[in-house]
Order: structure tokens, then C-alpha cells, then sequence
């Protein structure tokens, strides 16, 4: 019989090396496709700190009271506003309030933009006094997407409202919240 191949010992060594092997190169696999998804996973944790996490939540627990007693006192002002924010940055106020105590028109005012998930993406805009008696100022547009935009001087605070970005026109009202 020509071109007919030898009958296979059963009890002959292979004397192929190892790494031509298919075995240990499956065996390998599975533990560098955990090593590999190890590193991808640390470095996107690393990449993408969510910030939600704070180092003071203790203070901050307490803060909340501070916040909740100045939500109560522009409800005991009936405090009302209009926010007008242009697509060029330029914010202006209109405030309105049921009593005429001193703090409920304070000389600047602060418009916050608080994105839901991102604190160190919050901004914060100083509103001065105007003449004819709104507030003005001028704002950097935050990123893309939904923000939560909350006004508030040292004595009061004013629920929230969400908006889609700039431009947008929100009204806020202390007994909403």
C-alpha cells in the first residue's frame, strides 16, 4: 500500500512542544480575558469618577436643615420668580413676593444650574440688583442635557425646576415645592 499512513501508536509520546498545542492555549484563555476585562474596568473607573460620592455627607446632613428652613421662609414670603435665560448666556430675574420684608429683595441673588448626577458640573451665577428692580446676569451654558435650575439669596431658597439647556424661560414659586 503506498501513500497509506502508519497505524497510531496509543502509547507513543508526542513530542510536540507545548505551546503548539490547542489544550494549554484554552486553558490560558479564560483567566487573561479576566485579567484583560480587570484592566479595562480599573482604568474606565478611573476615567469616569461619577462624583456622587462625598467626603463631608456628615455636613452636608446637616446643611439640609439650613436649605429646608430657607425653602420654608420664601414660602412664608410667598416668593414667586420668573427666570428668562437667552441662548447668548444673559439671565435676568423678576421677582415677586407676597410681603414687602427687607430680605425679599436683596441686592444679589444666586441662580444655580445643578445637573441630577454630575455635582462638579454645577454652576453657579451671581444676579445683581438692576434699577427697575429684576436681576441680571450672565451665565456659561452648561453642557448638553437635563439641569436643574434653583434660586436662592442668603435668607431664602426657591424650589427647583428642570430645563433642557438655554434657551428657556422657568418659573419658580415657594408654595410648588
Amino acid at each position: 500500500m503506498t501513500g497509506a499512513r502508519p497505524p497510531v501508536n496509543p502509547h507513543a509520546i508526542d513530542t510536540t512542544p507545548w505551546y503548539r498545542q490547542r489544550w494549554p492555549w484554552l486553558l490560558i484563555a479564560g483567566p487573561a480575558i479576566v485579567v484583560v476585562a480587570g484592566v479595562v474596568t480599573l482604568w474606565l473607573a478611573i476615567r469616569s469618577d461619577d462624583g456622587l460620592v462625598a467626603d463631608d455627607y456628615y455636613k452636608q446632613g446637616l446643611a439640609i436643615n439650613q436649605v429646608i428652613g430657607r425653602a420654608e421662609r420664601a414660602r412664608a414670603l410667598g416668593m414667586a420668580a420668573t427666570v428668562n435665560i437667552e441662548a447668548d448666556g444673559r439671565v435676568r430675574a423678576t421677582l415677586a413676593a407676597a410681603g414687602t420684608a427687607a430680605d425679599a429683595a436683596p441686592d444679589a441673588i444666586a441662580l444655580l444650574f445643578a445637573h441630577p448626577t454630575r455635582a462638579g458640573g454645577d454652576l453657579r451665577v451671581e444676579l445683581l440688583r438692576a434699577p427697575d428692580g429684576s436681576y441680571a446676569g450672565r451665565a456659561v451654558a452648561p453642557g448638553p442635557g437635563r439641569w436643574r435650575v434653583i434660586l436662592e439669596s442668603a435668607t431664602w431658597r426657591l424650589p427647583a425646576a428642570d430645563i433642557e439647556g438655554f434657551p428657556a424661560i422657568v418659573k419658580l414659586e415657594a408654595g410648588a415645592g
